[in-house]
């Protein structure tokens, strides 16, 4: 089901021919039960493209019956027939095949239309709503009372109908604009330079604008909590008289029809637990924009920075960038980046799965570090951090050099007490390596002219001496095995 429904969002990012396919839904949508064959589309495109909407050629009708059967495969665009008096068999074919676009396509392009008609500034939240919710929800608790009193009469359904759409209509207003605000407002604050005068407007925008919204809410939420409650034993009753038999169950009901609507709506003013409402959210999302802008006024207005922001300066290269052409933007990149196509010397980046025909400002964002984007430099900033005082770890480093030590105290109080029988004696493996630590520094300082050498250790004084003598052969033995030493005698005292 997911996939099928995503293919109808498939012509707004379509590789080739993305003009004429919104031309066509915008046509299809534009009317209601809207029911066009291939010549009538082809008639409608020869305007837009005599207007330049849409590529020349593109109002062929061989080409529009492509365009139109790629439709249907993305499901945007239904096929149906009807009888025609036809003067050819082309012409048949042309006039006979209808084409309808489906519900889900129709919303979809009814989206779309309205996201690019969205200027890029804040929207204005609808504060006036919530009053209205106030009053509509006493208005509903008196309606069902009188609904109920007389299920047989029509009026007071239908009153109590209006009377809910009118909430739900409101309520979706209202919360749409309260997220499309804060939507705006956090792409704003998570900026981290902002122009003298953006700083200014935002920051009334915030301390005057947001305050109001956010008082507004939290005055008339005590209420409207108190009406939904009030409600909520009733509800069953209130969907009961709400209820339409006779439109079957493929119907898209109207909201306020369900027990999930009236949930929706509780979760949107009241706190559950582990689930906080969205007045709750609203108040703690405000409370982070007032700090976001605070920090933005004291980075612009301490001077504590090294050095002056570059925003501007890159602001001016990015529109150098977007009004130079191809060969004026290479020539801009090489200046102010200093790489030239013979100079990259780090390996290619990974790719960023868009492709040959996307311009450079479509393509994805990267992230610039605060160093680079403000001073230029890329090198660590900051002071050392201080060590901090930890006792736990402190007391188990000791304790473990004192185990330490007292293994190595009794390894060599084990060399020591097996000094006059070391060839009948068998070591531990921690004498073993305390008498190969000292053998091999009584190794490396052998004396020439007299051939041997020797090595104490500095705490406690045990002296390991090596000599050669030739023929002679020197055993020492361990639990790991036998270490011989050919041609060497081996004196510990």
């Amino acid at each position: 089901m997911e996939p099928a429904r995503l293919k109808l969002y498939a012509y707004l990012d379509a590789r080739d021919h993305q003009r004429t396919y919104l031309a066509i839904m915008r046509l299809f949508t534009s009317t209601l039960l809207a029911d066009l064959s291939a010549g009538e589309v082809a008639g409608a495109l020869a305007g837009a493209e005599r207007e330049g909407r849409v590529e020349p050629g593109e109002s062929r009708i061989e080409n529009v019956l492509s365009r139109l059967r790629q439709l249907v495969e993305w499901g945007n665009l239904v096929q149906g027939r009807r009888e025609v008096v036809a003067a050819s068999i082309a012409e048949f074919q042309h006039g006979s095949v209808r084409y309808q676009v489906s519900k889900l396509a129709v919303r979809v392009q009814r989206d779309v239309d309205e996201l690019l008609r969205v200027p890029e500034g804040a929207r204005e939240v609808s504060r006036e709503l919530l009053p209205a919710v106030e009053r509509g929800l006493g208005q509903l608790g008196r309606s069902l009372a009188a609904a109920l009193a007389d299920e047989a009469a029509s009026r007071p359904r239908e009153v109590l109908a209006e009377q809910v759409t009118t909430l739900f209509l409101q309520h979706a207003e209202l919360a749409a604009t309260v997220r499309d605000f804060y939507a705006y407002l956090g792409q704003v604050v998570t900026r981290h330079h902002l122009a003298p005068e953006e700083i200014s407007g935002f920051r009334n925008l915030l301390v005057e604008y947001i305050q109001m919204v956010v008082e507004d809410v939290l005055r008339h939420t005590p209420a409207i909590a108190a009406a939904l409650a009030g409600l909520a034993g009733a509800r069953g009753e209130l969907l009961r008289l709400l209820g339409r038999a006779d439109l079957g169950d493929r119907v898209e009901r109207a909201r306020g029809r369900s027990a999930a609507d009236w949930q929706e709506l509780t979760d949107w003013f009241v706190d559950r637990p582990g689930r906080p409402s969205q007045v709750t959210a609203l108040r703690d999302a405000t409370a982070r924009a007032i700090g976001s802008l605070l920090a933005s006024v004291k980075r612009a207005t301490s001077g504590g920075g090294l050095l002056p922001g570059r925003r501007a300066e890159l602001l001016k290269l990015a529109a150098w960038f977007d009004g130079g052409g191809p060969d004026r933007a290479h020539e801009l990149y090489a200046a102010a980046f200093g790489l030239y196509s013979a100079r990259h010397l780090s390996p290619a980046p990974e790719h960023d799965r868009d492709n040959e025909r996307t311009s450079w400002r479509d393509g994805p964002v990267h992230d610039v570090s605060v160093s680079v984007r403000s001073r230029g430099d890329r090198g660590v900033r900051g002071r050392t951090s201080r060590i901090l005082d930890d006792p736990m770890t402190e007391q188990s480093l000791l304790a473990e050099a004192r185990e330490a030590d007292e293994r190595r105290a009794a390894a060599v109080a084990e060399l020591s007490a097996a000094a006059p029988r070391l060839a009948t004696t068998e070591l531990s493996g921690g004498a073993l390596g305390v008498l190969c630590e000292l053998l091999t520094l009584a190794m490396a300082q052998r004396d020439r002219a007299s051939d041997s050498g020797s090595a104490t250790d500095p705490v406690r004084g045990l002296r390991v001496t090596v000599a050669h003598t030739p023929g002679e052969a020197t055993r020492v033995h361990s639990r790991a095995g036998t270490l011989t030493l050919h041609d060497s005698t081996l004196v510990l005292d």
